[in-house]
């Protein structure tokens, strides 16, 4: 059976290749090399033992999204990642971001519309949330104004799927919020990599432990938080992606009971920004050098998943650490740099 992975190099996008190999698909991956590497092939074949078949390609252009799916007119589903994501780039290069990531999604769904019976994964962002009212955040929690264009293109995109699915009874689609992704494979043979200085906090964590970075530096430590810093809910990334197959299984096997539905994907536990450095602390045994610095403009306070209808609905939970995630993160660290 045929998935065709928009983004399939990236860092979700390869885990989740990954384990949808490991449970027999077939996979086709659409990548534009854009923030990511062709190595990334190697690393996938050389975990599952398969090479998943790769299309160099700009989903911005809808005349080779017409022909790619006259060439693989037997696609059983889509899980689409490819997306501009860096939340400052965003703001300084909107009409981008509005190109890349509502244009490409706009054009697959047409495709797909045609194909008739077609099943869609949306990777989507806890970031349609913003600051929650309550916590943990559950998936009814009313949807914020985005702090930014790429928040924004999250918000717009999932409108887009659900008023195309209302009208469109044969297209049935889910949409994925994750919380703090992290971590890396544990054979480190695919992990992140962020092109230039790391907008995450995870890899700028590892970047100045192996000496890429001088310092990492904390913004803000004047939260109303048990230790004045930021909380965030940072799932491992395989966790991430095992949620994928078991969405898109769901899809499969026609067990959705709407065609629209949307989930959270976090651990339901939040760590602040100095708990994951001390878990960093823990798994290297070496101390981070890092300060304190002032706030970061449109940081939100606390943001933490309630995960429930997932493990209800898709039977899946996050079963990953935070000590298991910065390990993996640190010996792909380790890895890459030598």
């Amino acid at each position: 059976m045929k998935i065709l992975v928009t983004g399939g190099l990236g860092f979700i996008g390869s885990h989740t290749v990954v384990e949808l190999q490991n449970e027999g698909f077939e996979v086709i991956i659409i990548d534009n090399l854009s923030n990511s590497s062709i190595e990334v092939v190697k690393g996938i074949e050389s975990i599952t033992g398969k090479e998943p078949i790769f299309e160099q390609m700009d989903l911005r252009d809808k005349q080779k999204v017409r022909d790619f799916f006259s060439a693989y007119d037997d696609i059983a589903g889509v899980i689409h990642f490819a997306a501009s994501k860096a939340v400052g780039e965003s703001v300084e290069k909107p009409l981008l971001y509005y190109e890349n990531n509502l244009g490409t999604l706009i054009y697959l769904l047409q495709e797909l519309v045609k194909k008739g019976r077609a099943n869609f994964i949306f990777s989507s962002s806890c970031t349609v949330y913003g600051q929650a009212d309550e916590l943990p955040i559950t998936e009814d929690a009313p949807v914020k104004p985005a702090e930014s264009p790429y928040g924004n293109t999250k918000q717009v995109g999932e409108e887009i799927i659900s008023d195309t699915c209302k009208v469109n009874p044969q297209l049935a689609a889910i949409a994925l919020r994750y919380f703090n992704p992290i971590g890396a494979h544990s054979t480190a043979k695919i992990g992140e990599l962020p092109i230039g200085v790391p907008q995450n906090l995870v890899p700028f964590i590892t970047q100045t432990g192996i000496g890429l970075r001088e310092q990492l530096s904390v913004f803000g430590d004047d939260y109303p938080t048990p230790d004045g810093t930021c909380i965030r809910d940072y799932i491992h990334v395989v966790d991430l992606a095992k949620a994928h197959v078991v969405a898109l299984q769901r899809l499969l096997e026609e067990k959705h009971e709407e065609n629209f539905e949307v989930f959270n994907l976090g651990t339901g536990q939040g760590s602040s920004v100095l708990e994951v450095i001390q878990s960093f602390e823990r798994v290297a045994g070496k101390k981070l050098k890092n300060k304190v610095v002032a706030r970061r403009p449109g940081d939100v306070i606390q943001a933490y998943a309630d995960t429930k209808k997932a493990n209800e609905v898709l039977g899946w939970k996050a079963l990953s650490t935070l000590d298991d995630a910065m390990a993996s993160a640190w010996k792909w660290e380790q890895k890459i740099r030598k």
